[in-house]
């Protein structure tokens, strides 16, 4: 079946990984194959250093073909989410996942029960330990809170459980919730899926605004119980994780596997709250272009006068490779070869999956790209996003041995954001007429105000509702609704009469994809933070910037990520990346300001 009418060098080529489907099924029956013998040093591993390795590279090895199938999967079924096929295919992978950590959930307790000295003489006697080592010190760092073979066993089958409550919001928000169909005065009726409510909702055309986000809500409130009860479910697996754990809260569980202190959660969320007047400020300015007294759906329009501009799919290729010439000829060559190897799905579709992404899986192929181009400045920008997370896996995958090319998401938001960083620079010092200089501040404002104060909403929302489950208190759509909305109205400046945010507004968080990731979003922030301070860098003619950021991007999963940005340049314990991020943001603020003439 088709799913869209994207021309074929502006698809995805999946037959870099596969064939074909009859392709991918023989190495699924190869994989499967091979599990009976993934196990067969259980209980040896600490007879020697090469039986040690023996059992890490088979397992590396099985986790790198798994890699290829679950690739292949996910990214058949997100291209059109309707073909129960290509569902089956990615359900039956997941099943797979789940045999194959009950195969080797021995590694981990078998490796703790050795002694600490034990491992390191081992790494010190076998130097094909090398590419395990981080691994082994860091599973060392975490013995508290691994268990035995059998209750390792028992937790990897709890995954067929835990990812229920994810599975179902996707299935839900791109398929079955009912989409309302709302006409605009210029007679087009417009079916309110994700995708068009993000196209539409930039509309400058404030009545259209105005009809589109009551309805698109409303859906969500049709179903806030269901989905209250579902986010419900998704907090309790994690509540449960952590406690068989032994971990004394959630967010320690979320944020011990990158070795990420608790205090750099809550240190974002003082930081932020710290200069809502930032944010305050850059809507009165919006307030004050618009001329209107904001409510919620005004938040989007772009500040410009004029309709802004559609960029075609070759133009939004040369404004990110350009852009990205700070970073040098060696990214730039690959970022061509990404754009002519047809790394990219570029095009909405019906039922193809709403949103954008990366994916590294393909370790010995290359990434690929998942977009829902929509030709606006914005498109362009998710463009240089997701081609940050593609490069940062590339150079990874190209520098790092499989055992350490995955890299946490911590990092991982750092490479994205800086990409949309350095284009909206190059954009702006392009930029001739006032007009265009003030879409793209605004622009800018607008990706500071969705990536630092609206994510770390989410997490400070997500961190509540985390807490009052470990408090023993219940989750409800009502609930989920009334906590919601103070936060929004907080952070928006409702109570002081900068923004009017109405009650239709309190479900948005059930529209969000991201609560069900597990303490994910704050890295969105912290990513931003970073990114910044290594753009600024970068800007300067630092002469060592560029090297620095090179080698963070090849160092893929090598260290902790707090080590790895430190390498590059950036401590996020201190102050200084966020002062820089708010003197940045009050900088565009002024221009803005002084574009607009004193107020």
């Amino acid at each position: 079946m088709e799913t869209s009418t994207s021309a074929p060098n502006e698809t995805w080529n999946l037959a870099d990984i596969f064939p074909d489907s009859r392709r991918f099924e023989e190495a699924r029956r190869d994989f499967r194959e091979t599990l009976p013998t993934l196990d067969r040093r259980r209980g040896r591993l600490a007879e020697s250093a090469p039986t040690l390795l023996d059992a890490l590279e088979q397992i590396t090895e099985a986790a790198r073909r798994f890699a290829l199938l679950r690739c292949y999967s996910s990214l058949k079924a997100d291209e059109d989410v309707r073909i129960d096929r290509y569902q089956a295919m990615r359900q039956e992978i997941e099943l797979l996942a789940t045999e194959f950590s009950g195969k080797i959930a021995f590694l981990r307790p078998e490796i703790l029960a050795m002694k600490p000295e034990t491992v390191e003489r081992f790494i010190e006697e076998e130097a094909g330990l090398a590419p395990h080592a981080h691994f082994l010190h860091d599973l060392m760092r975490q013995r508290t809170h691994v268990l035995g073979p059998a209750e390792e066993r028992i937790m990897a089958e709890t995954s067929l459980l835990t990812r229920s409550a994810s599975s179902l919001f996707n299935v839900l928000n791109n398929v079955e919730l009912p989409r309302p169909a709302v006409q605009l005065d210029s007679g087009e009726r417009v079916r309110l899926t994700p995708v068009e409510f993000q196209k539409h909702r930039v509309s400058q055309h404030r009545p259209d605004r105005q009809r589109i986000f009551p309805e698109y809500y409303r859906a969500f409130s049709g179903f806030k119980d269901t989905l209250g009860s579902n986010l419900y479910s998704a907090v309790k697996a994690n509540l449960f994780r952590a406690r068989v754990r032994r971990y004394d809260s959630c967010l320690t569980a979320a944020l011990d596997p990158d070795n990420v202190p608790v205090e750099v959660y809550r240190n974002l969320i003082r930081q932020v709250h710290g200069r809502l007047d930032l944010l305050h400020r850059y809507f009165r300015i919006r307030s004050r272009v618009l001329g209107l007294e904001l409510g919620y759906p005004d938040l989007y329009c772009p500040l410009s006068s004029e309709p802004p501009r559609s960029y075609s799919t070759r133009e939004a290729n040369r404004l990110v490779t350009e852009s990205l010439e700070p970073l040098g000829p060696d990214y730039v060559a690959a970022l061509r070869g990404a754009f002519d190897d047809r790394w990219i799905d570029w095009h909405p579709g019906e039922g193809k999956r709403s949103g954008a992404y990366a994916t590294g899986w393909a370790y010995d192929v290359h990434p690929y790209v998942l977009m829902n181009y929509i030709s606006d400045y914005e498109s362009v920008s998710t463009l240089a996003h997701e081609m940050g997370h593609a490069m940062h896996s590339h150079f990874s995958n190209k520098h790092q041995p499989y055992a350490t090319a995955d890299y946490s998401v911590f990092v991982a938001e750092v490479a994205s954001t800086l990409n949309e960083a350095l284009l909206i620079q190059l954009m702006l010092r392009r930029a001739s007429e006032a007009d265009e200089k003030r879409f793209l501040l605004g622009s800018y404002l607008e990706g500071i105000r969705g990536t630092l104060f609206r994510q770390t909403m989410f997490a400070e929302f997500e961190l509540e509702i985390h807490e009052r489950v470990e408090r023993g208190e219940v989750l409800t759509g009502e609930i989920l609704n009334s906590l919601y909305v103070e936060l929004l109205r907080k952070y928006n400046g409702h109570d002081e009469g900068v923004v009017t945010v109405d009650e239709d507004y309190a479900v948005e968080w059930a529209a969000i994809p991201h609560m069900y990731y597990n303490f994910y979003v704050y890295q969105y922030a912290t990513g931003i933070v970073a990114a910044t301070a290594l753009a600024e860098a970068l800007l300067s003619g630092d002469p060592q910037a560029q090297q620095r950021y090179l080698g963070f991007l090849g160092a893929g999963g090598s260290d902790h990520p707090l080590e790895l940005l430190r390498e590059a340049g950036v401590d996020l314990e201190s102050a200084e990346p966020y002062e820089a991020t708010f003197r940045a943001i009050e900088r565009s603020l002024d221009q803005l300001d002084g574009l607009l003439g004193s107020s």
